[in-house]
């Protein structure tokens, strides 16, 4: 490249990340989506790539698996399945730590195989309604939906979105991977449960009264259409730990088997499909590979390997992605650190860290700020103050336990 074309490219690079820690640009209407996007359209202006070169960067495989599990969590949502499984976890008559128990592994189990975004948009309702119903406090349990669709989701490779990019780039063995992250996310969820009983006990009634039944159902309950997606997902999960065939060509023809319905219009279908954080997905891969192609990156790992620190090492790579998580959020983070993972444990790295960090702060992940704006717009307000005491707790005892874990596995 030429000089002065490498030094917009890092100027570009630059700008796009502020946005991924500021959530927009300053005096611009641009979230995370639109500032990526943005980014890559003024490197191909600029002809830091052409337009093939720009194709190629993106991982098709990736956003293949993206949006084949968009489609599958679609069908569930259009049949109801979340709100259901939700009522039938609320409906129980228990006291309220057993319900809390309950509800963390509701949205665990389910991040863990449909994506966290997708649970955390579908529970929280059903979830309000039913606290108020009982006179219950809603903030722990709304609080345990984000934590533990973070935690969840980190115990498989199609999870979250970045862990499916993790997957993906990386070529990870399935079963490997939920052998090695499926043990920590697991006591992850226990260790949930205990820090926000413990931080509630005594306060769970808040006197609330009872309210009707949340508007925000999209369909009602329809044994058909979800037990279709539900066996999809089960034969997908049998094939991906069993065999070597590739995970996105599988659930891409799963997707399209649920699409050929005579009930469901595909239109319904595909307008649940979450293509704002395609479009980021792409739009980072761009202004990615242009800044890879300015040898800066590789400039920066040799100064710091000249001071001691490999940021490639497990150790270093653990750390430096989980505070660059908070920083910029996951899937940026991922993408940025990606080129640095060439030792055998980096793939599980990549994914328990980036995804456990998330806890941390509300803009740490996505999940959490779903479930927060869900909240307001039942009028309950969760701002830092409430959410980081058990943010924070969480987030340090799940590093660590995951930490310790590939540590003896190492």
């Amino acid at each position: 490249m030429l000089h002065a074309v490498t030094q917009a490219v890092v100027a570009v690079f630059l700008i796009v990340y502020l946005g991924m820690l500021l959530g927009r640009l300053p005096r611009l209407q641009l979230d995370r989506t639109g500032v990526a996007l943005l980014g890559s359209i003024v490197l191909i202006g600029i002809g830091a790539v052409n337009l093939d070169e720009a194709a190629q960067s993106v991982d098709i495989s990736t956003i293949t698996l993206l949006f084949a599990f968009m489609v599958i969590s679609a069908q569930l949502r259009l049949g109801g399945f979340y709100t259901r499984a939700a009522k039938a976890v609320t409906a129980m008559e228990v006291s309220p730590h057993t319900l809390l128990l309950a509800v963390i592994l509701l949205t665990g189990v389910l991040s863990a195989v449909f994506m966290n975004d997708i649970v955390c948009l579908a529970i929280p309702p059903v979830l309000i309604h039913a606290c108020r119903m009982r006179r219950l406090d809603p903030v722990p349990f709304l609080l345990a939906v984000a934590c533990a669709s973070n935690v969840g989701s980190a115990a498989t490779l199609i999870g979250n979105p970045q862990n499916i990019l993790i997957g993906q780039a990386l070529n990870l063995s399935f079963s490997r991977y939920l052998f090695m992250a499926g043990i920590p996310s697991l006591l992850g969820l226990f260790m949930t449960w205990a820090v926000i009983a413990w931080r509630f006990r005594g306060r769970w009634e808040n006197g609330g009264e009872g309210c009707e039944p949340p508007s925000e159902e999209i369909a009602p309950w329809n044994p058909w259409q979800s037990a279709k997606a539900l066996f999809m997902t089960s034969i997908l999960f049998v094939a991906f730990v069993a065999t070597p065939l590739p995970r996105d060509i599988m659930a891409l023809g799963a997707a399209g088997l649920l699409l050929m319905s005579r009930k469901m219009h595909s239109r319904d279908m595909l307008g649940l499909v979450d293509w704002q954080i395609l479009v980021l997905f792409c739009g980072l891969f761009v202004v990615n590979h242009a800044f890879a192609q300015t040898h800066v990156p590789e400039r920066v790992v040799a100064c710091l390997t000249g001071y001691g620190i490999d940021p490639g090492g497990p150790a270093w790579l653990f750390g430096i992605t989980a505070l660059l998580s908070n920083a910029v959020s996951n899937v940026p983070a991922v993408m940025l650190l990606l080129p640095l993972a060439h030792h055998p444990l980096a793939g599980p790295v990549l994914a328990l860290s980036s995804t456990l960090a998330g806890n941390l702060f509300i803009v740490g992940s996505i999940a959490n700020i779903i479930v927060v704006e869900s909240a307001a717009q039942h009028g309950i307000s969760i701002g830092w103050r409430t959410h980081a005491p058990t943010g924070i707790a969480v987030t340090v005892l799940t590093l660590a336990t995951a930490a310790g874990f590939l540590w003896l596995l190492s």
